[in-house]
This record gives C-alpha cells, sequence and structure tokens, in this order.
C-alpha cells in the first residue's frame, strides 16, 4: 500500500485562519532538532483587512492557573518566536522549506502561506508530571505550541474567535548505537562474619524501548554466616525538576518482590524481568511522562539525554532511570538491607521513516472538529480557537 502523507487541519472559529502541518512530533537529535513548518491559510473576507501572524512558544508551568495569586504566576514562557505570514515579507516561493509545504501550497491555492521556525538547542522536550485523579487545573509540565491568529498589529490583544493553537511534542529516540551494557557489583561484610557477601547484577544493554522487558541477571555468591531472607528489585524513575527549585522525585514504575532466599554459604544465579509501563501507573500522582496530545496515548517519559555544553538548569524536567535490588538480611539483631544500583536509559525505538520523495501526491487532512458546532462548552484545558469533539465525532485529534 502507498504511504499516504498525513496533514493536521484546525480552523479558527471566525474562519479568518487555518493551520495546516504534517506532523505534530519533532524529535530532538542531540545535535539538531527539526524544524517546525506548515501552512496557514487565510480567508481574506473574514480578514477585515487584518494582519496574520504566527508563533512557537515553549511554557513550563509548574503550577495551576488559580494557584496564580499575589502576582506570581506558576508558570514561566522559556521560548517565544513569531512570524508575520500575512501580508508576506517576502515571496512565498522563497519561504518554503519542506517538499510537504510545496504540495500544501499547489493543493490550498492562493491563500496559503507557509511559516518555518528553527528550535534553539537548549529548549527540554515534552514532559508532564501525571497529576492525581481528583487533582484539578493544569499539571507541571514542558509544552510547546503553534498559535496562528489574525491581528491589527503583533501586539495587539488576541481575540479567542481569531486564533487557533495547536499542540506540539519535542522528543527524542534512542541512539541508533548502544553504550556498553550495566553491570554493578557490591561487596558486604558482616560483623562476626570472617568472609563476605558478593553480589553482582547486570543488564542486557543499555538502551531499552518503552514496553520492552527489562532482564536483570543477578549473582549472589553468600559466603557470610548471613541469611538472605528475600531479593527485592525495581525500576526507579527518577524526576529532576531543575528549571525553578531543583525538586527530585523518585518513583518506583515496576516492583517485584521475589521470595527468593539465600541461605548461609549458598549461592544464587537467576535472571529476573521487570516490565516499566504507564498502563500500571496510571493512577500515581507525580510519574513523569512523555507529553500528551489530546486523545493520544502516552508513555512514561523517556531518558533525558543533553547536548554537552548545555545548562541543565534550563531543561525543565529531567528524567533518568536505574535498576535497584535490594537483598534483606537477616540477622540476631533484626534485618537489614544489601542493595545495588544499575542506571539505564529507556527511550522511544526510532520509527521507519518514509523519505518524501516516496509520499504519494494524495494528502489525507486530519481534521479538528470544534465543539461549540455540537452545542459543547470548552473546558479551560482544551486549546484556545476551537476543541475537539465527543467520541461520535470523527475524525479526532491524534
Amino acid at each position: 500500500m502507498s504511504p499516504k502523507n498525513v496533514v493536521f487541519k484546525k480552523v479558527c472559529k471566525d474562519k479568518s485562519v487555518t493551520v495546516y502541518m504534517g506532523k505534530r512530533d519533532f524529535v530532538d537529535h542531540v545535535d539538531s532538532v527539526d524544524p517546525v513548518d506548515g501552512i496557514i491559510v487565510i480567508d481574506p473576507e473574514a480578514l477585515q483587512g487584518r494582519k496574520v501572524f504566527v508563533t512557537l512558544s515553549c511554557l513550563f508551568r509548574y503550577g495551576r492557573d488559580d494557584m496564580d495569586v499575589m502576582g506570581v504566576a506558576f508558570r514561566r514562557e522559556l521560548y517565544l518566536s513569531t512570524r508575520q505570514v500575512y501580508p508576506p515579507l517576502q515571496d512565498r516561493d522563497k519561504s518554503v522549506h519542506t517538499k510537504t509545504q510545496a504540495k500544501l501550497l499547489r493543493k490550498l491555492g492562493d491563500n496559503a502561506y507557509p511559516f518555518f521556525f528553527e528550535f534553539p538547542d537548549n529548549l527540554p522536550c515534552s514532559v508532564a508530571l501525571q497529576p492525581a485523579p481528583n487533582d484539578i487545573g493544569k499539571q507541571c509540565a514542558v509544552e510547546f505550541e503553534i498559535k496562528a491568529f489574525s491581528a491589527e498589529r503583533q501586539d495587539a490583544k488576541i481575540k479567542k474567535r481569531s486564533a487557533v493553537r495547536l499542540m506540539l511534542r519535542k522528543v527524542q529516540y534512542a541512539p541508533e548505537s548502544q553504550g556498553k551494557a550495566p553491570s554493578v557489583e557490591a561487596t558486604r561484610e558482616f560483623v562476626m562474619s570472617e568472609r563476605p557477601l558478593h553480589i553482582k547484577a547486570s543488564l542486557d544493554k543499555e538502551v531499552y524501548y518503552h514496553g520492552e522487558p527489562i532482564k536483570v541477571h543477578l549473582q549472589v555468591t553468600n559466603n557470610s554466616s548471613k541469611n538472605i531472607k528475600n531479593i527485592l528489585l525495581s525500576v526507579d524513575q527518577v524526576a529532576n525538576v531543575v528549571l525553578y527549585s531543583n525538586d527530585s522525585y523518585t518513583k518506583a514504575v515496576d516492583i517485584e518482590e521475589s521470595g527468593d532466599t539465600v541461605t548461609a554459604g549458598a549461592n544464587l544465579q537467576k535472571t529476573y524481568t521487570l516490565l516499566p509501563v504507564l498502563a500500571n501507573n496510571r493512577e500515581r500522582r507525580g510519574i513523569a511522562l512523555d507529553g500528551k496530545l489530546k486523545h493520544e496515548d502516552t508513555n512514561l517519559a523517556s531518558s533525558s539525554v543533553v547536548k554537552d555544553g548545555i545548562l541543565k538548569e534550563v531543561l525543565g524536567i529531567m528524567v533518568s532511570y536505574r535498576v535497584v535490588v535490594k537483598l534483606i538480611v537477616g540477622g540476631m539483631m533484626g534485618s537489614s538491607e544489601v542493595g545495588l544500583e544499575i542506571p539505564f536509559k529507556l527511550m522511544h525505538a526510532k520509527p521507519e521513516t518514509v523519505k518524501e520523495s516516496e509520499l504519494e501526491e494524495e494528502l489525507v487532512f486530519q481534521e479538528f472538529k470544534r465543539s461549540y458546532l455540537k452545542g459543547m462548552m470548552a473546558d479551560d484545558d482544551e486549546e484556545e480557537g476551537n476543541v475537539s469533539g465527543g467520541d461520535d465525532m470523527a475524525p479526532k485529534e491524534k
């Protein structure tokens, strides 16, 4: 079957501006970031002489909107870039940067105008902390957005019915080359025991994909006089909110209590399997997630990979993972723990790409329905200008 080029379409309420974009996920390759490109279609009659602008913004939100008190805003704009699209400031053909834009211009006619942004290399990826089921308001998150609007001038007050917003994601994929498979060893000596306890734990590789089982190879050489009463394994997610407070949140996203024992003088060699997935953590507050688009599922947040020389303090939420192994050691004075940690990366597998030259000429449009057309009221969380409809309204936003 020939590949199809899906194009996302969204129109503002007064029909003056429509946004078309070929994708909503933009990849951070560490050394570079995919540029943001699209098309704006204007309705000259609905514009009534107004100009059209488009902005790309990155917002870090670390509190609910209703917590803005005494002039303190619980959100920070990390990046904002604005382009005037109409009237165009240069020849339309000179503003075309991609083949998708060129195809859309041929299809959409003379009232279509391209826009193009390049990300700076010091912006964070899309990450959000999962709220509890009974939480209200907007979650702590790094969010990206394209907004197109019509106004008399760039700094004029924007009317909601003349603006359209489309959420984007900045994501990272696993590197093509794997690093050295991680392995950690620990030795523990005990009082009244002549010989030590030795533990070695290793993984098969450094980088795992979302939804991929993690095999932990454990070797225990118990030459001590102590008995090991239980072995616990977990995958810990560590989310550091580095932008404003350097808060750190550690959450076990998968746990296995094996019940295995190792008596004094005995050995154990065994492989355990862990599976950290969002499906098992949906009710837990504070779990870091990849940025989410409406009507589309997401994953646990990917490990953060940072370009050398970039200040981590501006990167919003940094995420890392580790396997934790704990041995519960029994004794006359009670139990104690012996443990070790194995760092690894959890990331998206790089998808198969289709060359633009191989895409068929026909473009498939994914249109966003406006709830007000069915008499529905928009939530505060909904994207300004129009929102997706209910389950009976298709096609839905991806």
